[in-house]
């Protein structure tokens, strides 16, 4: 895929429609940097625009991806198969949003908890206090873990390569919890020794 003649395509499309890049981001619910982007090949539009942008500008998704006009309208096939992408694209952002969204809310639970606890016990307290404190500190280092696995695909990866073995969704959040406290721990260590 030539990433620069898609660019060079779709802003041939946009000036034969007689439209600024800013016009055209309005259109598509973009920023105007990000049409400018697409349209000097150093960024791709996302998948789940690509059926607005084809039929906005009356072409095919395999025009639009090899950066040549072939015909004249969208195949109904084409578009359908597009669609279907975009909407599987969505749902998956969608579900990375909301596992993003739960974890922060466990972490500035964590959070709250242990700024109440100093306010109320700002000598530390006793061994469960203490504890607790401990617990919050790790779970908020946990849960920072937990967002960079999840923004990064690493839980994916994981859920993905272990698609044949058949490991229930619960289990390998388990797995992940466990993989970040782990993490947590050797992180929390090596700033003791470091500071």
């Amino acid at each position: 895929m030539d990433q620069i003649k898609i660019g060079a395509f779709l802003k041939v499309l946009r000036k034969e429609k007689n439209l600024t890049q800013e016009q055209l981001a309005e259109q598509l619910g973009v920023s105007g940097r990000t049409v400018s982007r697409w349209e000097t090949g150093n960024n791709m539009p996302d998948i789940s625009l690509l059926v607005e942008i084809a039929e906005f500008y009356e072409v095919t998704i395999p025009e639009l991806i090899n950066g040549v006009r072939k015909s004249e309208t969208m195949n109904e096939n084409e578009k359908e198969v597009a669609t279907t992408m975009a909407d599987y694209a969505t749902e998956e952002k969608s579900e990375i949003l909301k596992s993003i969204r739960n974890q922060s809310l466990f972490g500035l639970c964590a959070i709250a908890v242990l700024l109440v606890l100093q306010i109320i016990f700002p000598d530390g307290g006793n061994d469960i206090v203490s504890s607790v404190m401990l617990f919050c500190q790790t779970l908020t280092t946990v849960t920072v873990i937990m967002i960079c696995m999840t923004s990064t695909g690493l839980l994916y990866k994981l859920r993905k390569s272990s698609k044949d073995i058949s490991i229930p969704k619960p289990v390998l959040m388990i797995a992940g919890a466990i993989i970040a406290f782990v993490a947590a721990f050797i992180i929390k260590n090596l700033f003791s020794l470091i500071f």
